[in-house]
């Protein structure tokens, strides 16, 4: 089975696999994308709801990753859909795929380039130079701004 994220319905992603999609999606899509949406849907594709359990083991995942703040509710909830369908992820998003990378979810990559590692994001203070793990509004310390930094 395959998750379809919107990029799938934008660049008209085929597959002869069983598909799969969240209500969240269709409402990214416009025009021909929203059409290619709701035909599918027509014709079978499934639309999943996650367990709130599942989002929440997957807002973990992507906070120790360093990905929490870049990525949308519509992301959490198909990289939770992927995780308990056992589905392969069609998606895009690099942030996306470092989560599912973490959590061993299989992803299929549209037009752009899949990762080459997973990443897990330190962010660094602009005052004081500290690194912290996860992200916070401001530096502990001097109270600064953080960002996100590669490791």
């Amino acid at each position: 089975m395959h998750v379809l994220d919107s990029p799938a319905f934008i660049n008209d992603y085929t597959t002869s696999e069983q598909i799969a999609t969240i209500p969240l999606v269709r409402e990214e899509l416009e025009d021909e994308a929203g059409y290619r949406f709701d035909a599918l849907e027509g014709s079978g594709m499934r639309i999943h709801i996650p367990d709130p359990e599942t989002v929440e083991r997957i807002e973990r995942a992507a906070r120790e990753t360093g990905d929490a703040e870049t990525l949308s509710r519509t992301d959490v909830r198909l990289l939770a859909t992927a995780f308990e369908l056992d589905a392969t992820l069609v998606t895009d998003d690099y942030a996306m795929q470092n989560v599912a990378e973490k959590l061993d979810i299989s992803v299929d990559v549209i037009a752009q380039d899949g990762i080459d590692e997973r990443r897990e994001w330190k962010f660094q203070c602009q005052g004081c130079g500290r690194v912290f793990d996860e992200n916070h509004d401001r530096c502990e310390i001097c109270g600064s701004d953080l960002n996100r930094k590669r490791p």
